[in-house]
């Protein structure tokens, strides 16, 4: 915070705290204390940074609220009398609906310890114009942050849909900071000084066309590439539907205008759907892991042998008992580890005794009666709680939204009037696809980028490509059945693929990889972050012209 508040001008300064996780996090909180639910970091950033803020002008809008926006907005005036400051400030609530979850027809098995849906900005809008300094919400959608402020500085109608569908374009690139200034980027060694990437910053114009920068002198990029992998990030198909409105994906145009400078103009903007979404965390029970170590030959024969002695002394089988073994050795290896694989029994059960000490002891006594060279990770411990997420949807006119001005006054913000079902977008026309000439096997990572990640029990790869032909190639041989192929574990799952000409990218949507979400452990990667690296690190046919371009 420190840093972009000292680094040049800025008129607002947005922070994006939450996540599915973050929610489940910080409901295990609120079990513990009631006044706690929300972001800590940010009351220790405001308490280095308030006063720096209120002396160069910036406003601070943050969802760091959590579960208790009120809460964090009461902490915020107590630490300002504390440092000898008065600044103004707001908060947003409403969003918080557990306590109606069987009205609205929201339960869940198991019962769900957070409920909370995705409000929008018209929140942020009245308290920005009530003259607030700081803006403290719970949960809104990422992008809220910055469309807030936007459509409270250039007094945007509730129908201005292309200016704040720019606005949530803009926001979506910045909202995970560095990864639009070449943090997770796929092509990162064609950047220089990834040491401490620059925070990105998003110039808004009066039509929602934006210009994504950051600060001079600070490392990482700003590139066409890393603004089109941060706008495929954990995005469906080319409609991405908000609160306020749905943003056309596919109508983003992307042009570099400058050193470090990302110019996004033509989005167009869609009615919101009559709903919102809801995010329900619930815990479902207490998680534990082993892992073995099997080093040399006969890798199988140990992994099998170690998997009957462990489950069939167990004292109690856990309701959940899965198996993994990653074959990470190397045939006549000259170091142990690169020698060594590593076999992964997880439990899970309703009762932590089940995956406690019970479990853990069963693996750890065969150490001298088990497969030549045993040894563990990790010595036994107690099993975790673990959560499992579900995704709701309520009609927008039954959340309340409701925004807590400084002097304390209440302004009820209204759904929106103008709404639209959210259909997916007709697939758009192939490219015409490239003569036939010679080929070679190589990683698709040789030519295009990707980046993953989690949608509650789903995930999305985006991928693209940097050229017009390329996009030809991609189009016709990236499909749905060659993503199967090269991803065994997708093959059993739904996999929808989505067409975005603008960006020259096409994305994937995998339901169910992910389980019951991140808190749940269902995966080796419960994020799915690396999941587009590994579809780049997969051989298929590749134009020899498009491999000499990129050596």
């Amino acid at each position: 915070m420190r840093e972009m508040l000292e680094g040049g001008e800025l008129d607002y300064l947005t922070g994006d705290y939450l996540a599915e996780l973050t929610m489940l996090i910080l409901g295990r909180d609120r079990m513990k204390d009631p006044a706690t639910g929300y972001a800590k970091t940010f009351l220790r950033q405001a308490e280095e940074c308030m006063g720096l803020a209120l002396d160069k002008g910036v406003r601070l809008v943050a969802n760091a609220g959590g579960l208790n926006p009120t809460g964090l907005a009461a902490a915020l005036r107590d630490l300002a009398d504390t440092l000898g400051l008065a600044p103004n400030i707001a908060h947003v609530e409403g969003d918080d609906l557990i306590a109606r979850v069987d009205d609205l027809g929201l339960t869940t098995d198991p019962p769900p310890l957070t409920a909370n849906a995705y409000l929008g900005a018209w929140g942020i809008v009245d308290c920005l114009n009530s003259g607030a300094d700081i803006v403290i919400t719970g949960r809104v959608t990422d992008a809220s942050v910055i469309v807030g402020p936007a459509a409270a500085h250039f007094g945007w109608a509730r129908d201005r849909f292309d200016a704040l569908a720019g606005a949530v374009a803009a926001g979506h690139v910045i909202e995970c900071g560095t990864q639009a200034t070449g943090g997770n980027y796929a092509f990162f060694t064609e950047l220089d000084d990834l040491d401490r990437p620059g925070f990105p910053i998003a110039e808004i114009e009066a039509d929602g066309s934006s210009t994504i920068t950051k600060h001079p002198g600070t490392g990482g990029a700003v590139t066409v590439g890393t603004v089109t992998a941060q706008l495929l990030y954990e995005v469906t198909g080319g409609r991405y539907a908000g609160p306020d409105v749905t943003t056309r994906i596919d109508t983003v145009r992307l042009d570099q205008v400058g050193p470090d400078r990302v110019r996004l103009s033509g989005v167009r903007g869609e009615a919101p759907p009559p709903t919102l979404k809801v995010c329900l965390n619930a815990l479902a029970g207490f998680h534990n892991q082993a892992e073995f170590v099997l080093t040399g030959l006969d890798i199988e024969a140990k992994a099998q042998l170690v998997r009957r002695q462990v489950e069939a002394n167990l004292p109690a089988r856990p309701a959940e008992l899965e198996w993994t073994l990653a074959r990470t050795d190397h045939a006549d290896a000259d170091t142990e580890e690169a020698a060594s694989a590593v076999l992964r029994c997880t439990a899970r059960d309703p009762d932590p005794k089940v995956v406690g000490r019970g479990f853990t002891s069963t693996a750890v006594e065969f150490a001298l009666a088990g497969y030549p060279g045993f040894f563990l990770t990790a010595p036994p411990g107690s099993g975790n709680a673990y959560g499992v997420y579900t995704a709701g949807y309520v009609d927008a006119a039954q959340v309340p939204h409701v925004a807590v001005l400084p002097d304390g006054a209440r302004v009820e913000v209204p759904a929106a009037e103008q709404t639209r079902t959210l259909d997916p977008l007709d697939a758009p026309e192939l490219p015409a696809p490239l003569p036939d000439g010679p080929t070679r096997r190589a990683p698709l990572g040789a030519v295009a980028g990707a980046r993953s990640g989690d949608k509650g029990g789903d995930a999305n790869i985006g991928v693209w490509v940097r050229s017009d032909d390329e996009w030809r190639w991609l189009a016709h041989t990236l499909t749905v059945e060659a993503v199967k192929a090269l991803l065994p574990e997708t093959e059993p799952l739904t996999v929808t693929r989505h067409l975005l000409p603008n960006l020259r990218a096409v994305n994937f949507v995998i339901e169910g990889i992910l389980g019951r979400g991140v808190a749940s452990r269902a995966r080796f990667d419960p994020q799915a972050k690396g999941l587009g690296e590994w579809l780049r690190a997969r051989y298929l046919d590749i134009p020899i012209t498009f491999l000499e371009d990129h050596t």
